[in-house]
C-alpha cells in the first residue's frame, strides 16, 4: 500500500462519514482489491476502505451500479420480511462527494463501506459449513431472483462463458508462443474430445432453455461473514463479481475448489478426488433456498455445473502454459502445468462420480 496515512485521511474525508476517523490499516486477505480497516477517534473499526482493482474491473462506474443495484434489493427484501439488524445482513456503501459511490484521486479509485461487527470468517471447509454455504448463497440467488435480466452488467465479460475459454485455448494452440505444445499434446486431446459436452450450456441458452441468473461468481465459504456470538450465517460479501450467469457456475465453483480432496496446485495426484460429503452438503442446503426459482432442467445440471466449471479451470491453465505464463502468477516454470493436471485428475474423479452425483438429484425433481 503506498499511501500515507495522510493520504488515506485525505481520500476518507471525500465519503460521507458519520464520525471522525484517524487511522486505516491494511485487513483481510483478499487478492485483488487493497481493504483497509477505518478507525474512528473513539479507537472503534467503523469502515472499510478498498482501493478498486482496476485492471481487473476495468468499468468501475458499472461494477459500482451492480453492487448498488444488488445490495439495496437485498435491503429491500430483508425489510419486507421484518428483518432486524439489517446493516449486518448486507453490506453498506457510503457515497462519496461527488454522488457517486466512489471516489477517483487521479491514480486509483477508492470506495467505503460499514465495517460489520461481531462478525468472523472462516477459511476451512467442513460438511457443517459446506451446508451453511449452500444455504447462504442459494438464500443470495433466491432474493436476487426477480431483479430483470439487463438490469446489471458483467463486471468481467465472458467470465465463465466456455465458447469463449476454447477460442482462447485454441489461439494458444495455434500460435505456441512458448514452444510448449509437443509436451502436452495428451492434454490438448484430452481438452478437444470434450469440448463439445462442455459447451451444453451456451447451446441450451441459444435455444431458450435456460436463463440467466444473478450469480455470485466466487462462491468460497470464506466470502461469507457469521455472526460472532450465535453462529449464523449474516451475509454474503465480496460482491465484485455479482453479475449475470448461469446457476451452475456458483454450484460449480463450490464443488471445484471446496469439494477437491487435494491442493489446487497438487503435485501428488493421489491427492486429488471429489469429497462426495463436502458436494452433498453444499447442494442439500443450497437447495433448500435454490428450489424456489430453479426450472427442474437447471436443477438436473448442477452436479454437470462440478464438472463444467473444473474443465474451464484445467482449460485456463493449460492455456496459460502453453502461452508462456501470462495470466495466472506462478511459483516455478512448470506451475500451470501441475495445476492443469490437478485439475483434469479432479474432472476425471468428477467424471468417475457423474452417475451417483446426478442421481443425488433425484430428490428434488
Amino acid at each position: 500500500m503506498s499511501k500515507s496515512k495522510d493520504e488515506l485521511l485525505q481520500i476518507l474525508s471525500h465519503f460521507d462519514l458519520a464520525e471522525k476517523v484517524v487511522n486505516a490499516e491494511p485487513f483481510g486477505n483478499g487478492h485483488i482489491n487493497d481493504t483497509l480497516k477505518v478507525t474512528t477517534d473513539k479507537g472503534e473499526i467503523k469502515y472499510v476502505l478498498q482501493r478498486i482493482n482496476h485492471h481487473i474491473f476495468t468499468n468501475v462506474e458499472m461494477l459500482q451500479h451492480n453492487l448498488a443495484t444488488v445490495t439495496q434489493h437485498i435491503r429491500e427484501k430483508l425489510e419486507a420480511k421484518g428483518e432486524t439488524d439489517i446493516d449486518r445482513k448486507v453490506l453498506t456503501f457510503l457515497p462519496a462527494d461527488n454522488g457517486k459511490t466512489y471516489y477517483f484521486d487521479g491514480d486509483s479509485y477508492w470506495r467505503v463501506s460499514l465495517f460489520i461487527p461481531d462478525s468472523k470468517s472462516y477459511e476451512e471447509v467442513t460438511p457443517e459449513l459446506s451446508y451453511e454455504a449452500g444455504k447462504a448463497f442459494g438464500d443470495f440467488q433466491h432474493m436476487l431472483s426477480d431483479i430483470p435480466e439487463g438490469t446489471l452488467g458483467e463486471t468481467i465479460p465472458n467470465f465463465h462463458n466456455m465458447e469463449f475459454r476454447l477460442e482462447q485455448f485454441h489461439d494458444a494452440v495455434k500460435a505456441n508462443a512458448a514452444g510448449r505444445l509437443d509436451e502436452v499434446k495428451d492434454l490438448v486431446g484430452e481438452i478437444e474430445k470434450r469440448a463439445d459436452a462442455f459447451c451444453v450450456q451456451e447451446r441450451l441458452y441459444r435455444e431458450g432453455k435456460l436463463k440467466k441468473h444473478i450469480n455470485h461468481c466466487d462462491t468460497k465459504v470464506n466470502n461469507m461473514l457469521f455472526d460472532g456470538k450465535n453462529g449464523k450465517v449474516l451475509c454474503v460479501i465480496d460482491l465484485d463479481t455479482v453479475m449475470p450467469g448461469f446457476v451452475l457456475s456458483d454450484i460449480g465453483d463450490f464443488i471445484r475448489t471446496a469439494a477437491n480432496t487435494g491442493a489446487e496446485d497438487d503435485k501428488n495426484l493421489d491427492n486429488v478426488g471429489v469429497n462426495m460429503e463436502i458436494f452433498k452438503a453444499y447442494t442439500r442446503g443450497y437447495m433448500e433456498k435454490a428450489k424456489n426459482f430453479l426450472t427442474p432442467l437447471e436443477t438436473s445440471l448442477l452436479p454437470y455445473g462440478g464438472r463444467l466449471l473444473t474443465y474451464m479451470q484445467t482449460v485456463r491453465f493449460l492455456t496459460d502454459y502453453i502461452n508462456g505464463d501470462t495470466y495466472y502468477k506462478i511459483a516455478y516454470p512448470e506451475h500451470n502445468l501441475v495445476r492443469t493436471k490437478a485439475q483434469f485428475k479432479l474432472l476425471q474423479s468428477l467424471e468417475a462420480h457423474a452417475d451417483e452425483m446426478d442421481g443425488f438429484m433425484k430428490e428434488w425433481l
